[in-house]
């Protein structure tokens, strides 16, 4: 059995499309409409994190609610037959929200 390691993991990293962190002393401060282009830029990058996020959880939330609806007679019927609903649904749901992003982004 082995171990893992900070080294064996991989940070989930996103390319943003901004100018560097480091600041140029050299350089004239930034504008107020070129703060509020790089901010809207970032705003833009978290909205889309969030929406990764959520596309996530419904797909974990329908592989849960597959295994309540097929658990049989452990789970009450009317539990069971929403979690075969929600299990139906939420991939359509999530599959949904990913056509949308793409589409607008």
């Amino acid at each position: 059995m082995t171990k893992k390691t900070s080294a064996d993991t991989k940070p989930d990293l996103r390319i943003v499309e901004s100018e560097s962190a480091v600041y140029d002393l050299m350089r004239a401060p930034e504008t107020t409409a070129d703060r509020v282009k790089r901010l809207q830029m970032e705003a833009h990058s978290l909205a889309l994190e969030e929406i990764e996020a959520l596309e996530k959880l419904l797909l974990e939330a329908a592989a849960k609610a597959k295994a309540i609806a097929d658990g049989g007679d452990a789970y009450p019927v009317g539990a069971r037959e929403i979690a075969s609903r929600l299990a139906a649904d939420l991939p359509t749901k999530a599959e949904t929200i990913k056509t949308i992003v793409h589409r607008v982004g």
